[in-house]
């Protein structure tokens, strides 16, 4: 099971404020702060997503083949979520729609190139 995830980030205010409208939309508001780390989460008791400046102090950087995948309650939330992302910056990598029998997805890289999707099971 997923606790969280955590992305890295090279401009902290520009991330926050991606994911602070993002997550938003699927009622995800800031639970855990600090000058290098936030954390958002639907409750504290849920899986959530962080983004952290690296601690060890070199550029954050994305990696190959990594993905965070958030679920979403049906198709048209993915559709939305898509859509927003793209708005709020965020680079389209697969446009939402059906892939393969049962799984509706749309994939895009955030702000700093981390690959995510919003998801769910049809």
């Amino acid at each position: 099971m997923i606790g969280y995830v955590t992305l890295g980030t090279n401009d902290i205010q520009a991330s926050a404020k991606f994911y602070d409208e993002l997550l938003a939309e699927i009622g995800a508001k800031r639970f855990m702060e600090a000058d290098t780390f936030i954390a958002w989460a639907t409750a504290p008791d849920q899986p959530s997503v962080a983004i952290s400046k690296p601690f060890d102090g070199n550029v954050a950087s994305v990696g190959n083949g990594v993905m965070v995948a958030l679920l979403a309650e049906n198709s048209q939330q993915v559709d939305a979520l898509h859509a927003k992302a793209l708005e709020l910056g965020a680079t389209n990598e697969g446009a939402a729609g059906p892939r393969g029998e049962g799984f509706y997805a749309g994939y895009f890289r955030d702000l700093d190139g981390n690959k995510l999707n919003f998801f769910c099971m049809t």
